[in-house]
């Protein structure tokens, strides 16, 4: 039997889900206290982490002004533009960098590929899908419809990258490109989306230490499985289909 791991029947997630409908974070937080900002400085050295990373990080988030995505590497992080890149609007204000404001990236690349293609030597790209591609179930309820325009809608951007992608890789394939002026991309996907589809938005809320563990040892899995399937594949070829997922 699967758990529930929503919290519809939470009255706190009740009034706070319909507070949110009516006010804005301006008017229901106007001192723009975040929880998160402390817990992230006293968690992550960023004057480190600016200094010496072994690893090329990106972060975007969402211009507010502009609709352009933005995208923070190593160099730039800190609390704030961490906070930008998952920034909701209907429930944290938005977060002022430079003199602009921003809200979550997801909504223009989630993730954003492109910084990858021109900013790393690796061709290998692989995917974690937090969001569910599909849903066997037309939703009906109100929730229903709203958790599932957002998930399209952190979702497009990841699938017009890919048609880009796979555009290119056409191109290379028929011979049409072959200066070497592009890069042909290896994609690769690890997701569960036959567990996702059973969480409704109120999950994305429950910070329930037993449900993030949940979650955890479900990401372990699948990325347990993967690897034993398609490690080998690494720099060889694609080991998912583009067209048949994203397109």
């Amino acid at each position: 039997m699967t758990q529930n791991h929503g919290l519809e029947h939470s009255p706190g997630y009740l009034f706070f889900d319909l507070l949110s409908r009516v006010f804005s974070p301006y008017q229901i937080n106007p001192f723009n206290y975040n929880p998160m900002r402390a817990i992230l400085d006293e968690t992550i050295d960023f004057e480190r982490l600016r200094r010496k990373c072994a690893i090329k990080l990106f972060l975007c988030a969402t211009n507010v002004r502009t609709g352009k995505v933005r995208v923070f590497t190593n160099e730039e992080m800190c609390a704030s533009r961490v906070l930008a890149s998952a920034c909701l609007p209907l429930f944290c204000q938005a977060v002022e960098i430079d003199g602009e404001h921003f809200w979550d990236g997801g909504y223009m690349g989630n993730p954003a590929l492109f910084p990858l293609i021109y900013d790393c030597q690796s061709r290998d790209i692989i995917v974690i899908h937090i969001n569910p591609t599909n849903r066997a179930d037309i939703p009906k309820t109100a929730p229903e419809i709203i958790n599932r325009i957002n998930e399209i809608s952190f979702n497009s951007s990841l699938f017009r990258e890919m048609r880009a992608i796979a555009f290119v890789t056409n191109l290379i394939d028929d011979g049409r490109i072959s200066d070497g002026s592009l890069k042909r991309m290896l994609i690769h996907a690890i997701d569960a989306d036959d567990v996702m589809q059973q969480l409704g938005a109120s999950s994305k809320f429950n910070a329930d230490w037993e449900f993030l563990i949940h979650l955890h040892d479900i990401g372990r899995e699948r990325a347990g499985i993967w690897l034993k399937a398609h490690l080998d594949m690494i720099g060889i070829e694609s080991t998912v289909d583009i067209r048949a997922k994203y397109l």
